[in-house]
């Protein structure tokens, strides 16, 4: 099941809403909830050392920064650095009651970790999204633990849906598939623009005008591949010509050993070291 970045939030979402850790994700997140309409005064902002950025859009906004007290919250929203939540585990324990909703984007930490360490919690998403989350162009996969019923996998939707794509998994242990083919996959994907410049330099282009036409191919190529629903193989065949530079081009990439293998051996170790990372 999928949710793309169509909804507007302030109904939805369950309040009050604490957001633990406002780093580059934690941040994209809230200021998608923010810019969908969510109250400002119904979030907390826990960060020990919030960016300058954080503390003046809570300032400017009226969103509550590490308050003193704490009370149950609808939804906790756990964005910290994975290493650090055995040393947070006791301070976020009094904002999680018997209905609080747990999202965690924590890299490697299983469901099963985070009620370890959170005894309280109930009802628990753990979701992968990746960089272009960012910018709202992102794809997050999400598992839930088996507390969580349609209504708080509505909820998780809705606190996910302005970074993108939300496909939820049957099994959580997919979650490492998932972070070796969306989570990781930007970075192969900035790779081959990478590689696609630096060859164009090779084949005579100035490096500034290689750089500039490979990044605009790939972008260009990536908005396609968003606006039109035919497969991606179907796309590829599109622009080939039989006997052609694009035909000649593919030949070389597509022979045995050379991308399709190279990529799944890729996603492979991806996956491998996700799972060793795990616990």
């Amino acid at each position: 099941m999928t949710r793309a970045n169509t909804e507007t939030f302030p109904a939805a979402l369950p309040t009050p809403l604490v957001l633990v850790g406002a780093g580059k994700m934690g941040a994209a997140l809230l200021r998608g909830w923010l810019a969908g309409g969510l109250d400002p005064a119904a979030v907390t902002v826990i960060d020990p050392q919030p960016s300058p950025d954080i503390a003046a859009l809570c300032a400017e906004r009226g969103l509550r920064l590490n308050p003193e007290a704490a009370a149950p919250a609808g939804a906790l929203v756990l964005g910290i650095k994975p290493q650090v939540l055995d040393a947070a585990a006791a301070a976020l324990s009094p904002w999680i009651g018997p209905d609080t909703l747990v999202v965690s984007i924590l890299a490697g930490k299983t469901i099963a970790d985070l009620k370890r360490r959170l005894p309280g919690a109930r009802a628990v998403v753990r979701v992968m999204p990746n960089l272009p989350a960012s910018i709202g162009r992102g794809a997050t996969g999400a598992a839930g633990s088996p507390e969580v019923g349609p209504r708080a996998r509505a909820s998780a939707e809705r606190l996910l849906a302005s970074s993108g794509l939300v496909a939820w998994l049957d099994d959580e242990a997919l979650i490492d598939t998932v972070t070796a083919v969306s989570g990781s996959g930007p970075a192969y994907v900035f790779l081959l623009a990478e590689a696609l410049a630096e060859a164009g330099v090779a084949a005579g282009l100035p490096p500034d005008l290689s750089a500039q036409l490979a990044r605009a191919t790939v972008a260009g190529a990536g908005a396609l591949l968003d606006a039109d629903a035919r497969e991606t193989g179907q796309l590829r065949r599109d622009v080939t010509s039989p006997g052609g530079t694009t035909a000649a081009a593919l030949a070389v990439l597509m022979r045995e050993g050379a991308l399709p293998d190279l990529m799944r051996e890729a996603v492979a170790a991806a996956k491998r070291r996700a799972g060793e990372l795990s616990g």
